[in-house]
């Protein structure tokens, strides 16, 4: 928070980063006297009833849909929780036409790289010229969020290519899975208010 983040997050996904709700209050317990910083959970297929149990029991800002969700599931997610709902598409070269809906019924609309049996935070770096063109299309003024192996490297030119709304990292500023680099950390900051 000292470095300005406008959101801290916690992964109940699965995967090397994930969280039990007992580490989840640990982590985010720093938050609870910014009024500046969200707190975002990650979640994979699990129901909206189990989603809201999570998000009152955490006290969670935004949910984070990265299972591939439908309009339909966001609608659900939200209604079950009464927060925000972010729902992560995955993509390839470009962004998926199907997945244009989104833009209207999620708060905001993730864009991450398509990785095989992964759900995100695999580092893989998204293609941004290539899909650029049909998320500027899609859009409509909508919150965007990128993320997709952003590192301190790279992420000044993802922003000057994509112009998201924010930003989403982990691997990038981290030394193993989930084991953050302060200096990575400092770093990614500085470059993005390049």
């Amino acid at each position: 928070m000292r470095l300005g983040a406008g959101y801290v997050g916690v992964i109940f996904a699965g995967g090397p980063r994930l969280v039990t709700i007992d580490q989840a209050r640990t982590v985010l317990a720093a938050t609870r006297d910014s009024d500046h910083v969200r707190r975002v959970g990650v979640f994979g297929a699990d129901t909206p009833a189990a989603i809201a149990r999570v998000v009152a029991e955490v006290g969670l800002d935004v949910v984070q849909l990265s299972a591939d969700p439908d309009a339909e599931t966001v609608d659900a997610v939200r209604g079950a929780t009464g927060v925000e709902v972010w729902a992560a598409v995955r993509c390839t070269t470009e962004f998926p036409l199907s997945a244009s809906a989104l833009f209207a019924h999620a708060d905001a609309v993730l864009i991450d790289a398509k990785v095989d049996g992964k759900l995100g935070g695999t580092g893989q770096t998204l293609p941004w010229e290539a899909i650029a063109p049909s998320i500027s299309a899609m859009r409509a003024g909508q919150c965007f969020v990128l993320a997709g192996g952003l590192t301190p490297e790279n992420v000044a030119q993802a922003i000057a290519v994509l112009q998201p709304d924010v930003v989403d990292v982990s691997s990038g500023v981290e030394t193993a899975p989930g084991i953050k680099d302060h200096e990575r950390m400092r770093a990614f900051v500085a470059a993005i208010h390049s």
